[in-house]
């Protein structure tokens, strides 16, 4: 395995619970700077470090708009209390923000220039919908230039229904029926479901209290959804997917907290986990979301280990032929993928959701032994993240 110069453990991880991005969400008049900074205030608390030890914070955040603008990994670091003196970095790696920033704050430890560091995520898609990325555009002018158009046929602009227009064509190559993609959002509402019932996601969850009303639990899981609810449900890109086999627009926040292991073992602390290896890949951008296939091919491969000796997998739930196409390649066991379900019924706060991933991945792996997790994501684009992380 690739050794590090200095091994780079997961101390802590914690996320928000995941509100529906809609007028009477739960977090819907939620700033989300506050739902940053209490993910972040909650590491410090549960841990007993001091933040001012903290190096950098790195967040993820796609929609720089508005409330998660100037900078918000900054603004909530402040709004937290937390010391100036640390400084933050906001991050767009489109869905991989917040999984770039972990292997980003990962590279800083293990390269030595830092040995604590916080990598974070969120988006509130309530506050900054997928509208104002669009408007913005029609303002100041399209993302995607007619060459790039030209070479990549990609879209007047970067915008939802592109992706979902990717999504129907790898449901075409990978000869996904709609059963087929109905069927996996099924499973999804019900892994979630059990999870919650079970009380498996309590650990990960950091309670957020609005208006004297706290709230644990995710918003966006649909107790009782079966194939024959989805059936009746109209396409929305046009093709085979509809709103049940794509992610849930959503709005969250995550934290983890990372160190060299030799400041953890000082600090008296016990490492939950090791980031034995991180990639992000660039893929055909007209497909766009197939990303997740060479990032894995390619970690496993410089780790030397195969799909079998994987424990546990986080894939993005983007939509349901994404993790299609990537199961049909990759052949995995579909008990080992995605055990509490995935976006389509936890929902995907896009800047947060990289983080929510490892932070659900890790929780998987403490409760089931598993040796190694690996998470990964199909990120606008045509790019695509690895993290391969080993229990301790």
């Amino acid at each position: 395995m690739n050794s590090p110069r200095h091994t780079v453990v997961i101390v802590d991880a914690i996320r928000t619970p995941i509100g529906k991005a809609r007028n009477n969400g739960m977090f819907a008049s939620v700033h989300p700077n506050h739902l940053l900074a209490q993910v972040y205030q909650s590491l410090f608390d549960r841990t007993g470090v001091d933040a001012g030890q903290v190096g950098q914070v790195l967040a993820g955040c796609v929609q720089q708009l508005g409330p998660q603008a100037s900078n918000i990994a900054r603004n909530a670091w402040l709004q937290a209390g937390l010391p100036t003196h640390v400084p933050a970095t906001s991050l767009d790696f489109q869905c991989g923000s917040s999984q770039q920033a972990l292997h980003l704050a990962a590279s800083t430890i293990a390269a030595g220039t830092h040995d604590c560091v916080v990598a974070a995520g969120v988006e509130s898609m309530s506050v900054v919908p997928f509208s104002a990325g669009l408007r913005a555009q029609e303002e100041f002018g399209d993302a995607f230039t007619p060459e790039m158009q030209h070479l990549y046929e990609l879209p007047a602009r970067a915008n939802l229904s592109g992706q979902g227009a990717a999504a129907e064509r790898i449901a075409d190559k990978w000869n996904l029926s709609r059963p087929q993609l109905d069927d996996m959002a099924v499973q999804s509402h019900a892994r979630a479901e059990d999870a919650r019932r079970k009380g498996e996601f309590s650990r990960e969850i950091l309670p957020i209290e609005v208006k004297g009303v706290a709230h644990n639990d995710d918003e966006g899981i649909r107790p009782g959804t079966s194939a024959e609810k989805l059936a009746g449900l109209a396409p929305a890109f046009g093709g085979k997917l509809t709103a049940a086999t794509s992610s849930q627009v959503s709005d969250g926040a995550a934290a983890v907290l990372l160190m060299s292991e030799q400041r953890a073992a000082e600090l008296g602390l016990q490492p939950r986990a090791i980031v034995r290896d991180h990639v992000v890949v660039g893929d055909d951008p007209h497909m766009m979301l197939t990303g997740p296939i060479p990032a894995t091919t390619s970690i496993l491969k410089r780790n030397s280990l195969s799909v079998a000796d994987i424990g546990a997998f986080e894939i993005n739930e983007a939509f349901a032929s994404v993790v299609g196409a990537w199961m049909a390649d990759l052949e995995p066991d579909p008990e080992r993928v995605n055990i509490r379900g995935g976006a389509m019924a936890l929902g995907h706060p896009l800047g947060a959701s990289g983080v929510r991933l490892i932070t659900t991945l890790l929780h998987i792996m403490e409760d089931t032994g598993a040796r190694y997790g690996l998470s990964t994501m199909c990120c606008g684009g045509g790019l695509g993240t690895g993290t391969l992380v080993e229990l301790r």
